[in-house]
């Protein structure tokens, strides 16, 4: 619930802005017209600079303990290529075709340190992409690779990123990425990824994805 109020402030902020712009933009008179209609402009698209903020903020998830935020199955399509099928924590399903011998799901998370925290406010998290990866490091440099975006920000507003570059004049909030170690695929394995405050950690569920590890290491 705190990101999709967060992400309901930023809609009233920016609507504030634009019945601002409006006033300007409609007000009478020529003296100062041309400032004010230039200022007016300017809040139009702060306005709309803060509505696409905040769909970007309204994407991530509160993380409250360690949570299943996917699974992922895969089907063998041929010599080190799978399909894999990947249902998110809010039950939609994706599939995607990768090359390579493993996989790997990453997110970005939102943290909130100090003060924030002691308040209460839980980390957001947003699933980023996944990708195939081969075994052999002659491969992995010669051979198709295979990555998939899981989530774009609207017209190159990402507040993650906003954050991540602005880290000394933001430091009551950190944006850090978090990645399952690469996971090996096989023909029928099926995994859970979860998400804690310590990272991302992918889990075998049947026997096909233990076999797979096991194998692996």
């Amino acid at each position: 619930m705190f990101y999709e109020g967060l992400a309901l402030a930023v809609v009233a902020m920016g609507i504030v802005l634009l019945l601002i712009s409006l006033k300007l933009l409609l007000r009478g008179g020529w003296i100062f017209g041309w400032l004010r209609g230039m200022l007016g402009l300017v809040l139009v698209g702060a306005a709309l600079l803060f509505v696409l903020a905040a769909y970007d903020v309204f994407s991530y998830r509160q993380l409250l303990a360690e949570k299943s935020i996917a699974t992922l199955s895969f089907e063998r399509l041929g010599s080190q290529q799978y399909r894999a099928l990947l249902v998110d924590g809010d039950g939609r399903e994706r599939r995607f075709d990768l090359q390579g011998d493993q996989w790997q799901l990453d997110a970005r998370i939102i943290k909130w340190p100090g003060i924030f925290a002691s308040w209460g406010i839980k980390p957001g998290y947003r699933l980023d992409r996944i990708s195939g990866r081969y075994y052999s490091l002659e491969k992995e440099r010669s051979s198709e690779r295979t990555v998939y975006a899981l989530h774009d920000s609207k017209l190159g507003v990402d507040v993650w990123e906003w954050v991540q570059s602005s880290d000394e004049l933001l430091p009551f909030v950190d944006a850090v990425y978090g990645s399952a170690t690469f996971v090996p695929m096989d023909d029928g394995a099926l995994f859970e990824v979860s998400l804690s405050h310590s990272g991302v950690i992918a889990r075998p569920l049947n026997e096909k994805a233990q076999a797979a590890v096991a194998r692996w290491r």
